[in-house]
Formats: structure tokens, sequence, C-alpha cells
């Protein structure tokens, strides 16, 4: 039993991609100990070498999203990578689909904004 919890995800509305992020920016103020977990989650997921080429990969991936089939040549075994694969669904930085028998993964837009918005404290639509 996973005692993870998903950042959360803002739906796009309007055709712009609405992002509230998980945390304030950092020069904003100290985050609260709720904010501090959450974002400790997120760049915990990340610290791994592995994990980190990995949504790398899917994030740089032509179309936003790929296949698990393309990317799992990170220099460990199918099974490692598929542990990495689900940290980082666990963290709430990828989502997955699975179509015949491979598993897509795609980085939200909205991750990707919230995650610049927190270190660099600049509006995700500017």
């Amino acid at each position: 039993m996973s005692n993870a919890k998903l950042l959360p995800l803002i739906e796009p509305s309007d055709g712009q991609a609405a992002v509230t992020p998980c945390c304030p920016p950092l020069t904003e103020r100290p985050f609260s100990a709720e904010e501090a977990e959450t974002a400790a989650r997120m760049f915990k997921a990340l610290g791994d070498p592995v994990r980190l080429r990995l949504f790398s990969a899917v994030a740089s991936h032509e179309g936003g999203e790929a296949c698990v089939c393309d990317i799992s040549d990170v220099g460990v075994s199918q099974p490692t990578v598929s542990h990495h694969l689900k940290k980082l669904k666990e963290a709430g930085l990828l989502s997955s689909e699975r179509r015949g028998t491979w598993v897509y993964y795609r980085v939200e837009p909205s991750v990707l904004a919230a995650m610049g918005k927190l270190l660099t404290g600049v509006p995700a639509n500017a």
C-alpha cells in the first residue's frame, strides 16, 4: 500500500492552460508545512537520475507523449524502468494510457508550467 499523494493538476480552460501550482514561487513567501511536503514529493521523484532521464524523455518526445517502448533505454532493466515510471506517476508528474500492449506516458502541460512558476516566480502565462 502506497502513501503517495498526487500533485493537483488543473484542466485547461478557454483554450489556455490555467495553472494553479502546488506551491507559491520560492521567492514569494516561506512554504507552509503542507506546501513543503507537496513540493518535496515532486522533487524527490525527480531526484533519481533514471527518473529524471525518463521524465525528460517523455517531456521532450514528439507530440508530448511517449510509448514506454521508446523511452526504456536508460541503462536499467525493463522492470526497473516500470518501477521508476510508477514513482513518477505517483508523484503526479506523469499520466499514462494503455493502448493495446503498450503504455503511453505524458507530462501534463500544467505540471511543467507549475514547476516553472514554483522555481522562477514568473507567471506561467507570461
